[in-house]
C-alpha cells in the first residue's frame, strides 16, 4: 500500500508531510530548503511507495492566484517528469499557515518553538494533506 507525500511548496522553503499506508493518519515528515526539493522527493520515494501527491494550491481569499503560484505549477510540472506515474492533486492551502500557528498555540508549544518557520511549513503540510484525506479517502 503506498503513501499519499503532502507538500506545502514555498520559495525558500518546503514542508513535507505523509499519510500512514492505511491512510488514516497524516504526519509531519520534514522541511527542508526548496532548492534541494527533487532530490529529496526522489530519495523518499526510492524508500516508500508513494501512490499520490497533494501540492498546496496558492490562492488569496477572492480566489485569484497568489505571487508564487506559477513557480508552484512551474515545479509540478518538473516533478511530474521526475515521477510520471504519480498522480499529482491540487488543494486549497489557503490559511493551512495562519490554522498551523494556532494549533502550536494551543497545544502549548513555547513561543521560541512557535516561531520556527520550518516547523510552520511542516504543519501547513499535514494540514494540506489531512484535508485531502478527509475529503477523499
Amino acid at each position: 500500500m503506498g503513501r499519499i507525500l503532502a507538500i506545502d511548496y514555498g520559495g525558500k522553503r518546503t514542508g513535507f508531510a505523509v499519510s500512514d499506508p492505511l491512510k488514516i493518519i497524516a504526519t509531519g515528515l520534514e522541511t527542508i530548503l526548496t532548492k534541494n526539493i527533487f532530490k529529496f522527493i526522489l530519495e523518499y520515494s526510492q524508500k516508500e511507495d508513494i501512490e499520490t501527491i497533494v501540492i498546496g494550491e496558492s490562492k488569496n481569499l477572492d480566489n485569484s492566484k497568489t505571487e508564487i503560484a506559477k513557480e508552484i505549477e512551474i515545479f509540478a510540472e518538473k516533478l511530474k517528469k521526475l515521477l510520471p506515474k504519480t498522480p499529482i492533486v491540487w488543494v486549497d492551502e489557503r490559511f493551512t499557515s495562519k490554522m498551523a500557528k494556532q494549533s502550536m498555540l494551543m497545544s502549548g508549544m513555547k513561543k521560541k518553538k512557535r516561531k520556527q518557520k520550518e516547523l510552520i511549513d511542516e504543519i501547513s503540510a499535514t494540514l494540506i494533506l489531512q484535508s485531502y484525506m478527509n475529503s477523499n479517502i
